[in-house]
């Protein structure tokens, strides 16, 4: 399994971190190129390697961690998308529900994707929450999942396990998933809720 991170802002750099913790390697990209992510890499350590965002395209398991209305232009990055999975990591605070359709944003990001199998995860901390060790308070820091592929979802839960958090399944996004994404100016209920799964 290959897993890339497109977006090097404060949220990529933060699951970033994670995978270069947990020694999982990991392909981070943006609009600007290799270069401009050599910096961060380099402090990271070599589990975290620079991309184009062609090659970075080529995981198994895609981490959008760039603002909402750029996924769509992720989206078109690609011929096809058919077999991926793609982490929806975005927030789409202060996007109009009319633009949404009254949708979940999550939905909305769903369909610039056809052929993908989309899970909502990682949205719900700020990043310098993200960044931090997932380990503390006795247990593990909770990564909320939502997705309408119960696959796709098994294969995001096991990777946030292996990054050291632990995995709170919210079922479907037009169910649970509502609790983490944000409406117009709204935050969903789960939102920055920082909790931790206490080990048994």
């Amino acid at each position: 399994m290959t897993y890339s991170i497109i977006g090097s802002g404060s949220v990529g750099a933060a699951i970033a971190r994670q995978f270069a913790r947990s020694g999982i390697t990991v392909g981070i990209a943006n609009t600007r190129g290799p270069q401009s992510i050599a910096p961060m890499a380099s402090e990271l350590g070599d589990k975290v390697v620079p991309l184009t965002l062609q090659a970075a395209l080529d995981a198994d398991v895609i981490i959008l961690a760039v603002p909402f209305r750029a996924h769509r232009d992720v989206a078109q990055a690609a011929a096809s998308w058919k077999g991926k999975v793609v982490i929806d990591a975005t927030n789409a605070y202060g996007v109009p529900l009319s633009e949404l359709d009254n949708l979940p944003s999550s939905a909305i990001v769903a369909k610039a994707f056809p052929g993908a199998s989309l899970v909502k995860a990682f949205n719900h901390l700020p990043a310098n929450v993200l960044a931090e060790n997932p380990l503390g308070a006795g247990g593990r820091r909770v990564i909320f999942l939502s997705s309408d592929d119960e696959a796709a979802s098994a294969t995001v839960a096991a990777l946030v396990e292996r990054l050291g958090y632990a995995p709170v399944s919210l079922g479907k996004i037009a169910g649970g998933g509502q609790l983490v994404q944000a409406r117009d100016r709204s935050w969903a209920p789960l939102i920055f809720q920082d909790l931790f799964k206490k080990e048994q």
